[in-house]
């Protein structure tokens, strides 16, 4: 049973699924982005950030750069083109 204890916190960051920079109202930055290619750029830029975030990983962001490219690769098996 839900109460106030254990809600969940909603104003919390989360830095890979939904960060908040990345968010103008309600339309996030990918949505726009995705809004704005055709369906193969965008999968390009799928690609492209799941090869940035694992080049970086061992110098930058270590896990979080690791779940930053499972998500693009999430968002690329996922997304209908």
């Amino acid at each position: 049973m839900l109460n106030a204890q254990n809600l969940p916190e909603w104003n919390s960051t989360d830095n890979v699924n939904h960060p908040k920079h990345y968010k103008s109202g309600d339309i996030e930055c990918i949505e726009s982005i995705e809004a704005q290619l055709t369906a193969e750029e965008f999968r390009g830029f799928l690609k492209g950030n799941v090869l940035k975030y694992l080049w970086r990983e061992r110098i930058k962001g270590g896990t979080e750069s690791l779940k930053k490219a499972q998500w693009y690769l999430n968002k690329l098996i996922t997304s209908t083109f």
